[in-house]
This record gives C-alpha cells, structure tokens and sequence, in this order.
C-alpha cells in the first residue's frame, strides 16, 4: 500500500488528508502551525506528525508527498520531495514562473517519479464528459470556449484572481482544446488590494484559430462557475453551481440557406441533460494519482500538461503585468 505524507492542513490540506486516509495509508502530517498538528494528529493517530518536512523526506518508508501548503511554497517542497525521490502530487498552481516548472518536470523524469498538479476540474465528471462529446464529434468543429468563474466570496491578498481562480478554468480549456495558445492577453483592475487584481479579463487564442474568454472575479453579484464550450453543431454548458443539472447540450447552430441569399439562420433542436456520476472530484483525482504511481496511465503527460498551464498563466501575468 503507498505510504504517503501530506503536507499543509490549512484551507484544503483537510480534504486531502481526508480522502489518502481511506484510499491508501496515511504516514505523515506535515505543518508548522501547532495547533493543527494538535488537531489533525488527534484526528488521525495512525499518522506521525511534524512540523519539519526533511524528517518526511528522510523517511524511506515514504512513496509520495502531496503538498498543499501555500502557493509560494509549491515550487520548492516540490522540488525537494521529487529530489529525495517521493511521487509528488502538489496543489495548483506547482510553480509560478515556467523555468522553475520545466525544472519540476525534468526532476521527474530524471527520477522516474510522478508529479501530478492538482487540477480538480480535470477529474470532474462533469468536465470529462465535456471532453467526451468534443472527441467523438459531436458539437462538431469547436470554435471556442469561455468560462465564467465569478463570486462576491473570499478576497486574497497573496494572489489575485487570475493565479487563484483562473488556473481553475485554464486548465479546463487547455484540456478540452489539447493546445497552447499562440495568444494570451489579461486586463484587470486592483479595486480592493493594491496590487492584487480582484477583476480579471483573459483572451486566448490557439493555432487552430479556436479562441477562449476567461471572466475572473471576487466582485461580483452572481456566484458563477460555468464553462460554455460552443461548436458548429451543438454548444454544452458545464455548469458547476447546479446539483443535477452538471451538463446541458443544445442542439444549436447557425446554419445557411441557399434561398436566403447567404444569410445565417438559426437551427434549434433538442436540448438534453446527460446522466453525470456523484462521485466526489477529489477522490477520483486522488485516486488518479495513486494509479499513476501503481503504473497506471500516463505519468509523462501528467506533468507536461501541468507545465502547459503554468506556461499559459505565464504568458497571461506578463499580459497583465504590462
């Protein structure tokens, strides 16, 4: 059974912690904050505690870390868990800046090891099955695709909404569209931290001439996490916020009618809802990421899709930054 250390019980470490718990064997608990250790060691007395990571690295009996400290922190205990040879799962986004995440992913080459971003979305049943209908055809060419990931909610002032919320959506639509953009540009305003963007607009455009819209907000009257995947057959609509309402697929298109001179009509048809599994996201992701270390699917490409959002956000703060 993997043997895995989970590092950071603050906002989602619990969760994390929660799901490895009853998946694999709970080793380590890892945080410099006392009184979670106190708590969470309580919790879960099989598992040692610390407050000193090098002791988890230093344990051989450790197969992986998953890191859920904070965001600055992602690049580095990364680094150092992949260096003492633990599969490494880490909490979005791994690094912040792309050298530091091409060093991530070469480290895991280097030593054979897993190193799985923490992309949620991905395991969403709801977002798989968007991915099913695009693959087999049936909105046939995608054009584009825009997400709305808006609340008046939680206002952080160590990351603004592009890094926060938007690695959410982005790596929902590099997924679905399998590109990197040629184009990434952000506009957005700082209104309530100075130097944190609270309001983030994104445009991206792809070889392929598909293009996506990002809106990314803590300012806003409607809690929004929606992406809308619009095709030349149908359009499908993932929206997060309906509890059984996960997926909607319009049969929608324009359309030309040679008696019409070339002017565009519209095609209505039906509008149906598939049948989307209740399993919770984050214990198929865990799970996905105990797979990989069994040998399972494709570790490789695991990380280099987390590099490949890591260098579209990239691209997306220099925008912003400009």
């Amino acid at each position: 059974m993997t043997k895995v250390a989970v590092a950071g019980l603050g906002y989602w470490g619990p969760n994390l912690v929660r799901n490895f718990d009853e998946l694999t064997e709970l080793a380590w608990l890892v945080d410099l904050d006392p009184q979670l250790r106190e708590r969470f060691g309580g919790r879960y007395p099989d598992a040692r505690v610390t407050d000193d990571f090098d002791e988890v690295l230093a344990d051989d009996d450790v197969d992986a870390v998953v890191v859920a400290t904070p965001v600055p922190t992602h690049y580095a205990l990364a680094k150092r868990a992949l260096e003492a040879g633990k599969h490494v799962m880490v909490e979005k986004p791994p690094a912040m800046r792309r050298s530091e995440m091409d060093e991530l992913v070469s480290l895991a080459t280097e030593h054979d090891r897993v190193l799985m971003p923490g992309h949620l979305l991905l395991y969403h049943p709801g977002v798989v099955k968007l991915k099913e209908l695009i693959d087999a055809g049936e909105l046939g060419e995608v054009l584009c695709v825009y997400g709305n990931r808006q609340n008046l909610g939680i206002v952080r002032t160590n990351e603004n909404a592009l890094w926060s919320l938007g690695v959410h959506d982005l790596s929902v639509i590099l997924y679905l569209l399998d590109e990197d953009p040629e184009v990434a540009t952000a506009q957005g305003r700082d209104f309530l931290t100075p130097g944190v963007e609270d309001v983030v607009f994104c445009y991206l455009r792809f070889p392929s001439g598909k293009i996506a819209h990002m809106h990314l907000s803590w300012l806003d009257p409607h809690k929004m996490r929606r992406m809308t995947v619009v095709g030349r057959e149908k359009m499908v609509v993932f929206d997060d916020m309906e509890l059984e309402r996960k997926v909607t697929v319009y049969e929608k298109s324009p359309w030309k009618r040679a008696e019409t001179y070339g002017e565009w009509m519209t095609r209505s048809g039906d509008i149906y809802i598939p049948k989307i599994s209740t399993d919770e996201p984050l214990r198929l992701e865990c799970s996905y990421f105990l797979e990989l270390i069994g040998g399972k699917h494709d570790k490789a490409k695991v990380a280099r899709d987390g590099a490949r959002v890591v260098r579209a956000l990239e691209m997306l703060t220099n925008s912003l930054d400009g």
